[in-house]
């Protein structure tokens, strides 16, 4: 019976929600700032726009596919998750059937998540740009997942706290399972904060492995914990 959590998780994992459907799982209280806050983002000027652009940007909340016993786990999806963190889960346009994906990812930063009082933390800046990199290009490699070879990251002015911040990636470079991506974030007003460029590799027998792992890892946990 422990293992019961288990293998809804597995099944979770192998068929999680469509973009479309992600756009309807998370629905903040009512009068709380996760509420505020997720309207500010779903009516930003920068997502009314991209919903208009003829690239076909496909709209997705892209945490919502975690399955939820999943999330108190993930870092950026559950543990940094919340009232003056990040206070919603990000809102991502994504080119589909691109050989070289783009994105565009909206996120707001509250005052929790700081270094100096005010200033965000340079490492969740760099966090924020490995994932985000990751899933733009993601699509792009044979079996669309992958681990971070290098990132190189230049800071170029401070990221203050209790803002919407921008993070734009591009796909730049794809090799079998070998793919090149660059990105930065910046303030809803185009000001450069922080850049960035990667390389990604597709682990071999990613298909088999890397479920696999996922799945016996949450397996243990759930026993363990349930």
């Amino acid at each position: 019976m422990g293992a019961a959590p288990a293998v809804d998780t597995a099944q979770e994992i192998l068929t999680p929600p469509t973009d479309a459907e992600t756009m309807h799982l998370y629905n903040p209280a009512p009068s709380t700032q996760a509420a505020v806050v997720n309207e500010i983002i779903l009516s930003h000027p920068i997502a009314v726009a991209l919903r208009k652009d003829n690239k076909d940007w496909v709209e997705s909340r892209p945490h919502m596919k975690i399955p939820p016993a999943m999330r108190p786990h993930n870092l950026t999806g559950g543990t940094l998750l919340g009232d003056d963190k990040i206070v919603v889960p990000p809102l991502t346009f994504q080119t589909k059937g691109a050989a070289l994906p783009e994105m565009v990812s909206l996120q707001y930063l509250g005052r929790d998540l700081c270094g100096h009082p005010g200033i965000i933390h340079g490492g969740l800046s760099a966090t924020l740009l490995d994932e985000g990199l990751a899933r733009c290009c993601f699509p792009a490699l044979p079996n669309k997942v992958g681990v971070t070879a290098s990132l190189k990251i230049d800071y170029k002015a401070p990221i203050m706290a209790e803002q919407i911040v921008i993070l734009r990636a591009q796909t730049t470079k794809a090799e079998g399972r070998k793919v090149w991506v660059k990105g930065q974030l910046e303030t809803t007003e185009g000001v450069v904060l922080v850049q960035a460029e990667a390389l990604f590799i597709e682990p071999r027998q990613a298909a088999v492995s890397v479920i696999g792992y996922i799945c016996a890892y949450y397996a243990n946990i759930l026993t363990v914990n349930g």
